[in-house]
């Protein structure tokens, strides 16, 4: 596996260093593959996640978002039933799944259905931190560059 040098992030740009600390963690940390899921850009600023989590409840399986991350957990009740497995092929384990989200993106839906675990997010930068244009010697006349293109 290749190792990537981050000084020269260091050295000439200020405030990344949560992206470096995201770039060594990741390639330390094995990503687990159970359960299978998807990634999908649905437009410019929505996503979606869609996992199978066959055999699951809805009642098994926990999402839960903090500042910048989304948690997924699944946690499959003991069944007390004894059965005689020939071939066991359905992996009905338990599973954590975690994403790191870039800023603003936030969780709006999730849904359950036949198996299917399907979580839409959406990208929502504030009023305040889209690019505005500056007019030269305009005084106030700050406008949003949305606004302008808009006319």
């Amino acid at each position: 596996m290749r190792t990537f040098d981050l000084a020269p992030l260091y050295r000439s740009a200020i405030g990344f260093d949560r992206l470096a600390h995201l770039l060594e963690s990741q390639r330390a940390d094995a990503q687990p593959s159970y359960p299978p899921y998807n990634i999908e850009l649905v437009s410019e600023d929505k996503y979606r996640i869609v996992m199978a989590v066959a055999g699951f409840d809805r009642s098994e399986v926990e999402i839960v978002t903090e500042r910048d991350s989304l948690h997924i957990t699944g946690r499959k009740q003991k069944d007390d039933t004894e059965r005689t497995f020939l071939h066991r092929g359905i992996a009905a384990r338990d599973f954590e799944q975690r994403f790191q989200l870039a800023n603003h993106v936030k969780v709006t839906t999730a849904a359950f259905d036949n198996g299917m675990l399907t979580i839409e997010l959406v990208r929502e930068v504030p009023e305040a931190l889209k690019p505005r244009r500056i007019v030269i010697d305009g005084g106030d006349n700050v406008q949003a560059l949305e606004q302008r293109q808009a006319a």
